[in-house]
């Protein structure tokens, strides 16, 4: 058994992997936490790491690779010619080696988010009240909060906030 890659519908993962899923294949869809805003509301959804695409496990010389072709949700397999292309096990398990506990793929690697920023960096505020806020980056506390410097009323204030929250400010 090798591992493939199928090109789904637009937003159309989760429904193929399920549908492959119930169709007997081994289905890996890598997840990770994404930032939506909407209605100045800011809240973290699951999304896929690689839109549109997915990895299945299957034995083409038992199954027909029609059986994924045209299962609900996939437009088809990801080709090299005429044969589907071999994702090898390296691939994949590199993929899950980021994983967190929570299942979902750690795009810091572990180090955190307050760690694509270094002191004295300028980062903008995207979410809470300081919303818009521009700063200076000081110091991580952990690894999720960091400090940052704000001028506010014309005095430097220090501030903790979400390291999530930051993102680097236009110069």
């Amino acid at each position: 058994m090798q591992w493939y890659c199928a090109y789904t519908k637009p937003d159309g993962e989760l429904w193929a992997r399920s549908n492959l899923w119930e169709r007997g294949f081994e289905v890996y869809l890598p997840l990770y936490q994404k930032r939506r805003r909407h209605a100045r509301r800011t809240s973290w959804v699951e999304a896929p790491l690689f839109p549109h695409y997915l990895f299945l496990r299957a034995d083409f010389a038992g199954q027909s690779a029609r059986a994924v072709a045209f299962a609900p949700g996939i437009v088809n397999l990801v080709r090299f010619g005429e044969h589907p292309a071999v994702v090898r096990d390296s691939v994949i398990a590199e993929i899950r080696a980021r994983e967190g506990a929570d299942g979902l793929i750690d795009l810091d690697n572990g180090k955190g988010a307050a760690s694509r920023f270094q002191a004295g960096d300028r980062v903008l505020i995207e979410e809470g009240a300081l919303c818009a806020q521009v700063g200076l980056f000081q110091t991580r506390v952990d690894a999720e909060r960091v400090f940052i410097l704000l001028n506010l009323l014309g005095r430097d204030v220090r501030a903790i906030v979400n390291a999530r929250s930051l993102r680097a400010a236009d110069r």
